[in-house]
C-alpha cells in the first residue's frame, strides 16, 4: 500500500510516520504531484499556521491537486482546517473540501486547547472500534463549527467538530498519532477504507 504523506511545510510528520510504522505500512512525505496522484491513501497532517501553509500549498499547485483527489484521504489538525473553505486565522482562504469555517475560540478559557477530550456522537467506517466517550489529544487554537459533514463532536468552551466527512475525504481536528489506543484504531480504520 502505498501512503502519500503531503509535504508543506507544516510540523508533526515525524510522529505521523512514526505511528504508521507500528502499524505495518510507509508513509512518503512528498509534494510531487504524480506520486500523489497514484498514491493509494492520502494522509495531509499538520501543525502551523493556515496562511502560511495555503501559501506554500499554492506555490506548489496543491490547492488545485488536493480536492481533486478520488483516493481515501485524511487531514488531520492544521490538515482539516485547511480542506474548510475559510479560516479565520489570518483571513485565509482553503482548500474548501467541507464548507465549514474555521473560527478561533472565544478568549474565556485557555487557548490553545491542548490535551485529552472525549470524542460523542460518532458515525463513521473511521471509528470502527471507538466508543462514545473515548478520549483523544488535542492541540488547536482553532475550531470547524458543527455542521453536515461533522461525524465527530468534542466540547471545548463551545460544541466543535472532532472530526469532518465527505466522499472519500476524512479529517480529524484531534491526533490519532498521539491518542494511543483509539488513535492507532482510527488510522488502522482509514487504512481499512
Amino acid at each position: 500500500m502505498t501512503i502519500a504523506v503531503i509535504k508543506y511545510n507544516a510540523g508533526n510528520i515525524h510522529s505521523l510516520c512514526t505511528a504508521l510504522t507500528r502499524l505495518g505500512v510507509e508513509g512518503v512525505v512528498t509534494d510531487d504531484e504524480h506520486f500523489i496522484r497514484r498514491a493509494d491513501k492520502v494522509i495531509f497532517p499538520g501543525v502551523g499556521e493556515a496562511s502560511s501553509a495555503m501559501a506554500y500549498l499554492r506555490n506548489v499547485r496543491l490547492d488545485k491537486l488536493l480536492p481533486s483527489l478520488t483516493q481515501p484521504f485524511l487531514g488531520i489538525c492544521l490538515g482539516l482546517q485547511l480542506m474548510c473553505s475559510y479560516s479565520e486565522e489570518n483571513d485565509t482562504q482553503c482548500l474548501g473540501v467541507f464548507e465549514e469555517m474555521v473560527k478561533k475560540f472565544p478568549p474565556q478559557d485557555k487557548v490553545p486547547h491542548i490535551g485529552w477530550n472525549s470524542l460523542r456522537q460518532l458515525k463513521s467506517p473511521l471509528f470502527e472500534g471507538v466508543k462514545t466517550g473515548d478520549y483523544v489529544y488535542f492541540v488547536h487554537g482553532y475550531y470547524a463549527a458543527s455542521g453536515p459533514h461533522t461525524i465527530a463532536h468534542a466540547d471545548y468552551i463551545l460544541p466543535f467538530s472532532a472530526a469532518l466527512q465527505k466522499d472519500n475525504f476524512y479529517a480529524t481536528q484531534f491526533h490519532p498519532e498521539k491518542s494511543g489506543k483509539v488513535g492507532e484504531q482510527i488510522l488502522q480504520n482509514f487504512l481499512n477504507l
